[in-house]
């Protein structure tokens, strides 16, 4: 063999072999299966993305999610302390440890991400900022506010994103910011502001869920930010990390390889596609990599559904919101949705 190459074979080796070595429990993974649950942070009440009904029992977006992750590690997606915090409480709650996860529509910015001492995972949706309006106002257009008095909550990127937006169009308006979520959009709907603004996602439930005549109100069409919310979780526990990114991703790429909530078992036993088997857990055994076993992913996608089924049933047509699936959907059907190789 010529010298020149066993440098190079040596080197791919020791990558090979490192790759293919399982992974250490992390401390957060350690707790989590001696606590017997996964604690996360969410709303304290936003429809379509975590919110308690007259019960206490949660629905939503990022509630899928915690319910996919517990599925994934602890065999039972039921097994999750939903911990409910407002916005300024929801970074301090993750930084001292009183969650494992904070799934609660949380804008990825790069002050967030460089500077609270936490990993974004995976982005599980695209979001964007708008306004709502009384229809009796005769606005059309977010550049038809002059002068107006907006409603927003404090501690989130809707002020900043407020005031950007109307510094470049150079028109003047008055934001009344509220500590609290239900305190300002209750503001609003009292008629002390002409206008609300927050992520269009939450505008779509607040109409619909507090609106005292939901068709009184409408969106305006301007989007004036990009928001793509996803979960957070501590650094310093990279095998954590793994897991709370690689749980949504199986679940996206469950869509795209049409594995679903109804049919998983069936695949389980009879697919014959690779792409699959990883996900059903009859394939290749990425678990190890992530210390978790062999089915972690068929318990996630068993648990909660694919990816479109968790949209559909929170947030799109068989929701109230009946928000359409529009940058959500699929990257190969127009979408934004790119889900990492599992494999």
């Amino acid at each position: 063999m010529n010298q020149c190459f066993r440098p190079a074979l040596a080197a791919a080796a020791a990558a090979l072999a490192f790759v293919a070595a399982p992974a250490f429990a992390g401390k957060t993974l350690d707790a989590v299966k001696q606590r017997g649950t996964v604690k996360c942070g969410v709303t304290n009440g936003v429809a379509g993305f975590s919110a308690p009904d007259t019960q206490g029992n949660w629905s939503g977006l990022d509630v899928d999610t915690c319910r996919a992750i517990a599925a994934a590690v602890l065999g039972d997606g039921k097994k999750v302390e939903f911990v409910p915090l407002n916005s300024q409480q929801r970074f301090s709650a993750l930084q001292a440890g009183e969650i494992d996860i904070l799934a609660r529509n949380t804008t990825w910015t790069l002050t967030r991400d460089a500077s609270l001492g936490f990993h974004f995972t995976t982005i599980t949706y695209y979001d964007g900022q708008g306004f709502l309006v009384p229809k009796k106002i005769k606005v059309t257009s977010a550049k038809q506010l002059k002068n107006a008095t907006i409603c927003t909550q404090s501690g989130t990127t809707n002020e900043k994103n407020v005031a950007d937006y109307f510094k470049a169009q150079n028109i003047p308006v008055k934001t009344v910011v509220f500590e609290s979520f239900e305190a300002s959009f209750k503001a609003f709907f009292a008629g002390r502001c002409q206008a609300f603004t927050t992520d269009t996602s939450a505008l779509a439930g607040l109409r619909n869920k507090e609106a005292p005549n939901p068709d009184d109100y409408v969106i305006l069409p301007e989007l004036i930010s990009k928001e793509p919310l996803a979960p957070l979780v501590r650094r310093g526990d990279d095998e954590w990390f793994a897991i709370a990114k690689w749980v949504p991703n199986a679940l996206i790429e469950a869509e795209e390889y049409g594995v679903t909530q109804a049919n998983i078992d069936e695949l389980k036993a009879g697919s014959k596609d690779p792409a699959q088997q990883r996900l059903v857990g009859t394939g290749d055994d990425l678990g190890k990599l992530l210390g978790l076993d062999k089915d972690w992913s068929y318990r996630a996608i068993k648990a909660v559904g694919n990816y479109g089924e968790i949209f559909e049933r929170n947030v799109g047509p068989k929701s109230v919101l009946k928000l359409p699936r529009g940058t959500n959907n699929l990257w190969n059907k127009g979408g934004l949705m790119y889900g990492l190789p599992v494999r």
